[in-house]
């Protein structure tokens, strides 16, 4: 057992400061579990979103020593007891509720506009087939957890208080990809991207990647498709005399 220094933000709505609690941290332990430890022992008011503890539901999302993570998958051996003290603080794209919990309400609102999936007639044995590549694509961008950690990172919508009316962000891209590159969806959401999602604002730093919890290759395999995608169509010369010769 070693004794570790954290230190926690407290308040309520944007306002409030660090404090420093000194905690007994037992081997094999997380973030989440001295977090627990200190509301059982010194901060019972201590406010904390969580859920199943085990780095699939996304909740326990905060930024520790200035990273965004998940607590509950960041170990205690990762730091040194005779070190600096951790620092663990509210995700801050987001609006401040209390302590270490704000409010993620952005997220479900846009999910509310992306089109659900739309399948195509089935062939006529009844039956649906796709290629593997496509399914291997498709459970790539399954894995997501909407721990909200790259929306959290992205600095079009961090350092941008005023993109949020136009920018989906990230996650929202991952969810935008899987339903365009599916083989059996119907749905056109190209103009959704381009215009009410706003890719492009998108300049590929490829920071919402590196925090994946899931390894999601965001900006590789979403992202940077997305804009060819829209790129081909509303773009390439090509096309844009086809659309002239056919009156659109």
């Amino acid at each position: 057992m070693a004794t570790y220094q954290m230190r926690v933000f407290r308040g309520d709505s944007g306002s409030g400061e660090y404090v420093d609690y000194n905690v007994d941290v037992e081997e094999g332990q997380v973030i989440l579990d001295v977090i627990h430890t200190i509301q059982a022992t010194q901060a019972p008011d201590l406010a904390v979103r969580w859920n199943c503890k085990a780095g699939k539901c996304g909740s326990c999302s905060a930024e520790v020593n200035g990273k965004p993570r998940l607590m509950c998958m960041t170990r205690m051996n990762l730091f040194d007891p005779g070190g600096d003290a951790i620092t663990v603080a509210p995700m801050k794209t987001w609006p401040h509720m209390r302590d270490l919990v704000t409010d993620v309400s952005f997220n479900y609102e846009v999910a509310k506009q992306i089109p659900a999936f739309n399948p195509r007639e089935p062939e006529a044995d009844g039956t649906y087939r796709m290629h593997q590549e496509d399914v291997d694509r498709g459970q790539e961008f399954r894995k997501c957890i909407e721990c909200f950690l790259c929306q959290n990172v992205c600095h079009v919508i961090r350092d941008h208080e005023e993109n949020k009316e136009a920018f989906f962000g990230p996650r929202w891209f991952v969810r935008l990809a899987e339903l365009d590159m599916h083989p059996l969806d119907t749905e056109d959401r190209i103009p959704l991207a381009r215009k009410m999602a706003g890719v492009s604002y998108c300049n590929i730093t490829k920071c919402c990647t590196e925090v994946c919890p899931e390894d999601i290759h965001i900006t590789d395999n979403a992202i940077i498709p997305l804009k060819e995608r829209v790129a081909d169509r509303y773009f390439d010369p090509l096309r844009w005399v086809g659309r002239k010769l056919k009156g659109k």
